[in-house]
């Protein structure tokens, strides 16, 4: 991230709305978003563009969370991924875990609040900054 440009944060959730409404509130945020719906699409985008943040839901169709954020930790082992997933079921809580345990900064559970996840972006990124 250059210095007085907005971070670039890659959203990724196989759910339209859930993707759509979390672009919104993180642009509305100032920072510069684009959202994709898996991980192939999500490995894509990192690769042709500059990407300041990841966030990624941990259940989705064909590449999990938990694949993308290994190979994008592969891929550059500094940028910061954040781990999503929805309810609280035990196993949700356990991919959640192994996310956190996979080098994931943050994990978030479904439903967030704003603020939990303004938090854990704003902290995700400050702790990426050099």
């Amino acid at each position: 991230m250059t210095s007085g440009s907005a971070a670039r944060i890659l959203v990724v959730d196989d759910e339209e709305q859930v993707r759509g409404s979390m672009v919104r509130l993180l642009e509305r945020l100032g920072y510069d978003v684009a959202g994709v719906e898996d991980g192939e699409a999500a490995l894509r985008r990192v690769r042709a563009h500059p990407t300041d943040l990841v966030i990624t839901d941990m259940q989705m169709p064909g590449k999990s969370g938990l694949e993308l954020l290994l190979e994008l930790h592969a891929l550059d082992p500094r940028l910061p991924v954040i781990a999503m997933s929805g309810g609280g079921s035990s196993k949700q809580l356990d991919l959640l875990g192994s996310a956190g345990l996979l080098g994931a900064v943050a994990v978030v559970p479904k439903p967030y609040t704003v603020d939990e996840l303004v938090m854990a972006v704003r902290g995700a990124l400050a702790a990426a900054r050099p």
